[in-house]
């Protein structure tokens, strides 16, 4: 399947195939709070409801496919629950200057949306949309509060470097 990795710490998306081709990468604007996690049932709530330090990008790892928002508008929807997707930017409001942030040479000012991923316009329709037309992939969310293995099973002292990186038996942690 294609798949995708959202870097939240330097606000970017990257792409590839099937195949595991690189096929691009360019600047997001995310969630405006910091954190791993959604809260509960923030999907059912009204955008108008959802207070600023709600507003997270989720990390994990997320089976994504293109659908329709309720305006027709085409997204990859990768948390349905949370009402979590990545589409091209959205104008927004003048005072958010979302274009102007995707374009800034920092990813210090990439925190305005309520926890969608906005990309430039021209790669969501060069990149993101071929990738994932009729059929479904992987959207990889890496985390920024908190340690990856908590998102994407693995242990960091599972791999003895001393023992030529060979898994030592027994020294998983099954946290």
């Amino acid at each position: 399947m294609p798949y995708a990795i959202v870097d939240k710490v330097n606000a970017r998306v990257f792409v590839f195939d099937a195949h595991g081709h690189f096929l691009g990468a360019d600047a997001a604007l995310l969630g405006m709070a910091k954190g791993d996690r959604s809260v509960a049932g923030i999907g059912d709530r009204m955008m108008s409801s959802i207070r600023p330090q709600d507003r997270t990008t989720p990390a994990g790892r997320f089976k994504a496919s293109l659908d329709r928002d309720v305006h027709g508008h085409e997204i990859l929807v990768i948390d349905y629950a949370a009402s979590i997707s990545l589409h091209a930017v959205v104008k927004g409001t003048p005072l958010e200057r979302r274009a102007e942030r995707l374009q800034s040479a920092t990813s210090d000012d990439n925190r305005i949306s309520f926890g969608c991923i906005n990309v430039p316009l021209k790669f969501y329709k060069n990149i993101v949309s071929p990738t994932f037309t009729d059929t479904f992939g992987i959207v990889y969310i890496l985390p920024e509060t908190s340690p990856a293995s908590e998102f994407f099973g693995f242990h960091e002292n599972a791999i003895d470097p001393q023992a030529g990186d060979s898994p030592r038996a027994g020294t998983t942690r099954a946290d």
